[in-house]
Formats: structure tokens, C-alpha cells, sequence
């Protein structure tokens, strides 16, 4: 319980200074670029944001749902299945997004250009037994 609070907490605060900072602070991790997230909860209905780290294919942002390679799947990924439209922030911009898992050709491709740039990606999948989605964000629909 302490556990989640505090990964709340952090999450919080993190989301908060990169908003303050139009995401000069938080907008990279390593080699990744970072965008917000806000989702819609698929039970509260109520709005979640959290931070991601995301590849770029113009005009498209595609995000990958590996939760650090947990057996369970980041609830926002779950709230997107409920609920494809969301919002990104990158920066100081907002937009809003429509949502889909990348197919299996599609994903393999992502995927490769995804572990370059963040290797631990790949240690993630050896972790999990389930199949990490890569999700593409189609700003504007």
C-alpha cells in the first residue's frame, strides 16, 4: 500500500514539474523523449495523467505498455481499451489523440527502432510472459 502511494506521490510530482517547466524538466529519459498521457479511467471516469516515454513517426506517437516488464498491464493501457481518445502533452502543447495497439508487422518494426534507442525495453519483454502493446497515438482524429 505504502508502495503505491508513493508511486502515486512521485508520479504527482513528476507531472507537475514538467507542466511547470513545459517539459524542459522530464521531457527526456536517457534517449526518449517524454509526453503526458491523460487518459480517461475505464471505472471512475475520472482523468489520469502520467508520464511516458514515446518514439515519433510523423504525425504519430507511439507508446509501449510494458510497465518496466510487471505481469500486469499500466492501467492506463487498460483505460485506452476502455476508452481509445485521450490527451498528450510534449512540451507545452497540447493535443488531443485517438488510440490503437500496433499489429503484429507493425509492432516488430516499432519494436526494433524502440530497443535502440532504449535497450532495457528488450529486458522488459524477457520478464513479462505476456506481450507488451506497442499503442499509436493519430493526433487529431
Amino acid at each position: 500500500m505504502f508502495v503505491k502511494w508513493l508511486t502515486r506521490l512521485v508520479m504527482a510530482i513528476y507531472v507537475f514539474v514538467y507542466r511547470r517547466t513545459g517539459g524542459k524538466v522530464g521531457g527526456r529519459l536517457g534517449a526518449m523523449p517524454v509526453l503526458l498521457l491523460t487518459t480517461t479511467g475505464r471505472k471512475t471516469g475520472k482523468r489520469h495523467t502520467v508520464p511516458v516515454m514515446y518514439l515519433s513517426e510523423s504525425p504519430n506517437y507511439i507508446i509501449t505498455a510494458s510497465n518496466n516488464g510487471g505481469e500486469k498491464p499500466p492501467a492506463w493501457w487498460l483505460n485506452l481499451k476502455g476508452n481509445p481518445q485521450a490527451t498528450i502533452e510534449i512540451g507545452g502543447n497540447t493535443r488531443s489523440v485517438t488510440t490503437e495497439q500496433a499489429g503484429s508487422a507493425e509492432k516488430k518494426r516499432l519494436w526494433a527502432q524502440l530497443v535502440v534507442k532504449a535497450p532495457a525495453f528488450e529486458g522488459y519483454q524477457k520478464r513479462t510472459h505476456r506481450e507488451i502493446p506497442m499503442v499509436i497515438l493519430r493526433p487529431g482524429s
